[in-house]
């Protein structure tokens, strides 16, 4: 097999080293369109806000915080979940640094826009590499299996508390926020479907089992 093979290691691990820093960079023209973000951003602009740490660095100091609360849930992390910490927000940071003020309107809706857009492409690339979640994704997922929640309650239970926290300290909250959560569904769900590697199928299944019916990704 190659290295570069779309199943093997060296290519999936390439996928992580694309599109997670592309997640960042979304995350970062969000910020920059100043019309709110999503809750976990929201967060982390609050939390740089009170401490004088760049979004960026909060960023990925929250996700190793994330890490941490994985420990009572039983929940292992793999290389995405690492990289995950270590790579969105470095690149959010270096993203903002270069980006230069926001002002007119129209810019500002391109810039929340074109980050939805972004998010949703890094998502698509690095999810499909299938080599763990991201800390945020594996705590809902750890909550889902440790407490039987149902995984719209996790998910609406931790992004509500972390909004509500983010704003609380002066985190963007506004009409972004909206938009990302409505948009940014969709949108990954299209660009997994695009990006997703396909398996090769058996043409001779098992007996007793069927063959695959497409690939399978991580949530």
């Amino acid at each position: 097999m190659s290295a570069f093979d779309g199943r093997s290691v060296g290519f999936r691990v390439a996928r992580l080293l694309i599109g997670l820093p592309l997640y960042g960079a979304g995350c970062a023209l969000a910020v920059a369109a100043g019309l709110g973000v999503d809750p976990w951003t929201v967060l982390a602009e609050g939390a740089s806000l009170r401490t004088g740490v760049a979004t960026g660095w909060v960023t990925n100091i929250i996700g190793a915080l994330v890490l941490l609360a994985w420990i009572p849930l039983r929940q292992r992390p793999g290389a995405g979940t690492v990289l995950n910490v270590l790579l969105v927000g470095t690149s959010m940071q270096l993203v903002l640094d270069l980006l230069p003020s926001v002002e007119h309107p129209s810019l500002r809706i391109l810039a929340l826009v074109g980050g939805i857009l972004l998010v949703a492409v890094g998502s698509g690339v690095y999810i499909g590499a299938e080599l763990g979640p991201g800390p945020r994704d594996g705590l809902m997922t750890g909550l889902h299996r440790r407490l039987g929640w149902p995984m719209w309650r996790a998910r609406a239970t931790v992004e509500t508390a972390v909004l509500a926290l983010g704003w609380l300290l002066g985190g963007t909250v506004g009409v972004g926020t909206v938009v990302f959560a409505v948009g940014i569904g969709p949108c990954v769900d299209i660009t997994l479907r695009l990006l997703a590697p396909r398996r090769r199928r058996s043409t001779k299944p098992a007996a007793g089992r069927m063959p695959s019916s497409g690939p399978r990704v991580s949530p």
